[in-house]
């Protein structure tokens, strides 16, 4: 399996830290973002950024920016589906997504949904155990073949915002990560874990 784009979705609105970009928060010498780059590039062909506003605020990262192609901030899934519409139409079959202020996920994240994907499933779900077993997806992080783009865009203008409720009918299959120290998903909601992202950043390395 191979041209695949990753798409790191940027797109929210960061409502619980005031309003800011949170990949562009600083995380040690660098940004959330540069961590969720780093990780992402050498896992997928080319890398897009599924941002809304100016896109100016991303320039120094000299990447292609797509926005929602839904208006209404319809969440993940409208993100998903904007880099699914921009991949298409650069004769690429597949995405793969992250959230960009989730700056620890997986090196083997991508090949790993490609594995589970080789069964015909169009759609692959990371997933994580809670503290009492019980697994659970990880929506933003996952693998998308583009002939999923109607009937996700038919979804959404129907008000559905559940995501695995619809990968569920698409077919889709979940790919469990362990979780070591600390969750490879944890994300950055707000000032707390931030801090929190900082001191992980510090004793991996």
């Amino acid at each position: 399996m191979t041209n695949v784009v990753g798409v790191i979705l940027a797109g929210g609105q960061g409502t619980r830290m005031g309003g800011q970009d949170k990949g562009l928060l600083s995380l040690g010498p660098h940004t959330i973002l540069d961590e969720v780059i780093r990780r992402l590039a050498p896992q997928v062909d080319r890398l897009v950024l599924n941002v809304n506003g100016d896109p100016a605020r991303f320039a120094h990262l000299a990447l292609p920016t797509v926005p929602d192609s839904l208006g209404g901030f319809l969440g993940p899934l409208a993100g998903v589906l904007a880099g699914m519409e921009w991949a298409r139409a650069h004769q690429a079959d597949w995405v793969a997504t992250v959230a960009a202020d989730t700056p620890f996920f997986p090196l083997d994240f991508v090949v790993r949904c490609q594995d589970a994907c080789q069964s015909g499933a169009p759609i692959a779900l990371a997933a994580t155990a809670d503290a009492d077993g019980v697994w659970h997806r990880q929506p933003t992080f996952g693998l998308w073949h583009v002939s999923t783009i109607d009937s996700l865009h038919r979804a959404l203008e129907s008000g559905l915002r559940k995501i695995v409720r619809w990968t569920d009918a698409e077919g889709g299959v979940e790919v469990r990560f362990e979780t070591g120290i600390y969750d490879p998903f944890f994300n950055v909601n707000t000032p707390d874990e931030l801090d929190d992202a900082r001191r992980m950043l510090e004793q991996a390395q």
